[in-house]
C-alpha cells in the first residue's frame, strides 16, 4: 500500500491528467459515436461519417482539455494550440480510418456493428493512446511549477 501511495504522490499530476483526459475523452466519444451513426444513417458513407464526427468531437475535446485537463501546463496562443491539437487529431483520425478501412473494405466486414467496432473500438483505443502522449508532449508541454509542488500533508514526504 505504501508503495502505491508513493507512486501516486510522485506521479499524481499524471494520474489526475489521465483521469481528466478520460472524462473529456468520454464526452468527446459520445459526440463522436452519436454523430458518426447519425451521419452514417443519413449518407451511408462510413469514411465521410467518421471524418465529420471526428472534426466535431475534436473541437469538444480541445475545449475540455485546454481549460480543464491540461490547465496547469504552460500555454501558447489558442490558434497555435488548436492547430497543433487538430493536426495531432488528424493522426488519430488516420489511425481510426485505417482500422475502419481495413475492416470495411479489405476484410469485408460491412455491417454497422463491424464499422463501429473498427472505428470506435480498435481505432479509438489506438488513437487515444497516441493523443494523450502527443498532447502532453507538443500541445501542452510543460507543467507549471505549482503543479509539481509537494502535496501538503503528504505522508511519504520526508522533511
Amino acid at each position: 500500500m505504501r508503495t502505491l501511495l508513493g507512486i501516486y504522490y510522485r506521479l499524481g499530476h499524471v494520474v489526475r491528467e489521465l483521469l481528466k483526459f478520460g472524462m473529456v475523452g468520454g464526452i468527446a466519444f459520445i459526440v463522436d459515436v452519436g454523430l458518426f451513426n447519425l451521419v452514417l444513417h443519413l449518407t451511408e458513407k462510413p469514411l465521410t461519417s467518421k471524418t465529420v464526427s471526428t472534426v466535431v468531437a475534436t473541437t469538444v475535446a480541445y475545449v475540455g482539455n485546454r481549460y480543464w485537463t491540461f490547465r496547469r501546463r504552460t500555454r501558447s496562443t489558442v490558434r497555435r494550440e488548436y492547430a497543433l491539437f487538430f493536426a495531432l487529431n488528424g493522426v488519430g483520425l488516420a489511425i481510426a480510418l485505417t482500422c475502419l478501412a481495413i475492416s470495411h473494405y479489405a476484410l469485408g466486414f460491412t455491417g454497422r456493428l463491424a464499422d463501429n467496432i473498427a472505428a470506435n473500438g480498435v481505432g479509438l483505443a489506438l488513437g487515444t493512446a497516441f493523443r494523450f502522449w502527443s498532447y502532453r508532449r507538443w500541445v501542452f508541454p510543460a507543467l507549471l511549477p505549482e503543479a509539481t509542488a509537494p502535496i501538503i500533508g503528504d505522508p511519504l514526504r520526508r522533511s
